[in-house]
């Protein structure tokens, strides 16, 4: 599974979070049984996939698509731990393969434009993946498609190498070979131990790129480092300008597949979501997302003439990491005194609050509330419980002294990192500095440019609790290994727990889909107690577009299709 993570955006008024909190988080009371059954029916209610479909031949040719995203990326190979955010995904979408795709129910296939066939073979007691490449499948640099992109992408991603930084190992690692079929368009990949998940491999990463790109550590790391220099897909790279955070794709005359129905899609870096909802407003943008604590956003969306709200249900949620290597909590008992200090009910109200949007926090690391895997395993840690805090403080010699605790003579002092340009991030910031000041835990809240925030931050592990969103797919249980195993360039607290990493194995290779369930749920219930991540809900998928917008949108599980995006007037 390959899960993006991005800074989450949005607005939450202060007057809000502080009502909420009660000053600190002890006044704030769990959210009634009505109130829960309620949650969960307007849950029932979200559909699946809201992108206004309309049939490709009633799509009008031409015309321009002008998107926003947040974070303007400097590494566009999406593989690398560097490129791997939700914004550079959007955007090499119209451009870079995705093999297998999958629709709004989760089900998957092979994508016809690059995939003529693909066969998954266990008869032989391995697991054998063969694919078929489609003969007019060639590269923008007139490369054609081969089994070596295959197996370049299997050396890069596998983990062996440690010159390369893949994003995630987590299946790549389980193959243990790739090998020219027939001929140079068949692949075939062998697997040393079963992986069930093994559609996403070749997904919407993209995973797939030039083998002469990957092969070596310098190539995956400088070729596609601000700039693009091969595509595969309905557009192609116009311009990349740096000065004005823009990029510029259009039609690709070249593509064999469907025509693309727009001229261009043009994508443009406006960092606060006030900004993006204004420029929407302002008949700049065609869509703009509204994400979670943005009610005033939301709310002016609405008002804008011709506009169509679009919402669904996804794979994505809202956190908090928690560092397990940083100097103050290093100990799990500390950990878990945080974890008990802090209400995710509150900031979970307060996120949401006006946002038409299930207010219901998340009881578990790998599956949403409306997936069938779905279990709490939150237990009493996921319980706002400020004395058994307190009480896990004392034990660890954290003593209270004045406002706040300490201990060999040093202050309780967490940096609250959080990027610029993203109200609600601060707003969670503040009402976390609130409820941990209760505790004796001071909490400096640290803001950070947002086009650092990953690179220079998260990924450094330069924080001690930071927040953002896991944007996911319809793939989720290998998505324990790429955020929770030990050693994962997305393990970002470093956190490290041998039975954890048992339990991951265990899970990510059982090919029996109910079995994996309940070994991806025992695997979860560990990730509680170590306190590496606290989830706090299922992220809103809401999108604000023209009402002639045609399918784009609130895609849910479904794979985006840029050439069958346009108008219909």
């Amino acid at each position: 599974m390959k899960v993006r993570y991005r800074a989450a955006a949005g607005v939450a008024v202060l007057a809000l979070a502080v009502a909420a909190c009660g000053g600190g988080g002890g006044e704030a009371k769990k959210p009634s049984a009505e109130q829960s059954q309620q949650a969960q029916k307007q849950m029932t209610e979200t559909p699946a996939i809201s992108i206004n479909p309309v049939p490709y031949d009633q799509v009008k040719d031409g015309g321009t698509l002008t998107l926003a995203v947040g974070q303007w990326p400097t590494q566009w190979n999406g593989n690398h731990v560097d490129g791997n955010q939700a914004d550079t995904a959007d955007m090499l979408d119209p451009i870079m393969p995705q093999l297998m795709v999958s629709n709004d129910k989760a089900e998957w296939s092979a994508n016809p434009d690059y995939l003529v066939d693909v066969k998954n073979d266990l008869s032989s007691g391995k697991q054998v993946v063969t694919y078929t490449l489609n003969d007019k499948a060639t590269w923008s640099d007139g490369t054609p498609f081969s089994w070596k992109d295959f197996e370049a992408a299997w050396k890069a991603n596998n983990g062996e190498n440690k010159k390369f930084k893949p994003a995630s190992t987590d299946g790549w690692d389980q193959i243990e070979s790739v090998k020219k079929g027939d001929t140079d368009k068949v692949a075939v990949v062998t697997f040393a131990k079963p992986y069930p998940e093994w559609e996403g491999l070749f997904s919407r990463s993209p995973s797939l790129y030039p083998a002469k790109y990957m092969e070596t550590p310098e190539a995956y790391e400088k070729d596609y480092l601000q700039k693009i220099p091969a595509t595969a897909g309905p557009f192609k790279v116009e311009k990349i300008d740096e000065g004005t955070k823009t990029l510029t794709l259009v039609r690709d005359d070249k593509w064999w597949g469907k025509k693309a129905k727009l001229d261009k899609v043009i994508f443009r870096a406006i960092e606060s979501p006030e900004a993006q909802v204004n420029a929407f407003a302002n008949g700049e943008l065609d869509g703009v997302e509204i994400p979670s604590g943005a009610p005033a956003e939301l709310k002016r969306a609405k008002g804008v003439p011709n506009v169509d709200i679009r919402k669904a249900l996804s794979p994505n949620w809202r956190h908090i990491t928690v560092n397990n290597q940083s100097e103050f909590l290093k100990e799990k008992s500390v950990r878990q005194a945080v974890e008990y200090a802090i209400n995710r009910d509150v900031i979970a109200q307060s996120d949401l609050k006006d946002m038409d949007w299930p207010i219901q926090t998340l009881g578990n690391h790998i599956f949403m509330n409306n997936h069938k895997g779905y279990v709490d395993n939150s237990g009493d840690l996921g319980k706002y419980n400020l004395e058994k805090a307190k009480q896990l403080l004392d034990a660890a010699g954290w003593k209270q002294e004045g406002e706040y605790r300490k201990k060999d003579g040093k202050e309780f002092d967490l940096n609250f990192v959080i990027p610029t340009g993203t109200p609600v991030s601060q707003t969670e910031g503040e009402l976390t500095q609130a409820m941990l000041k209760e505790a004796g835990i001071k909490v400096n809240i640290k803001p950070v440019p947002l086009d650092k925030f990953f690179n220079d931050y998260i990924i450094k592990g330069d924080f001690d609790l930071v927040p953002f969103s896991w944007i996911g797919t319809p793939l989720p249980i290998g998505f324990l290994k790429q955020a929770f195993k030990t050693g994962s360039e997305s393990n970002f607290p470093k956190g490290s727990d041998p039975a954890l990493d048992a339990a991951i194995d265990a899970a990510v290779s059982e090919m029996d889909p109910a079995k994996a369930i309940e070994k991806a749920n025992a695997a979860d219930k560990l990730i509680w107690d170590m306190v590496h991540t606290i989830p706090l809900y299922q992220r809103p998928d809401i999108q604000a577009t023209k009402k002639t917008l045609a399918n784009w949108g609130a895609r849910g599980y479904q794979s985006p299709d840029y050439s069958i995006v346009g108008f219909t007037g």
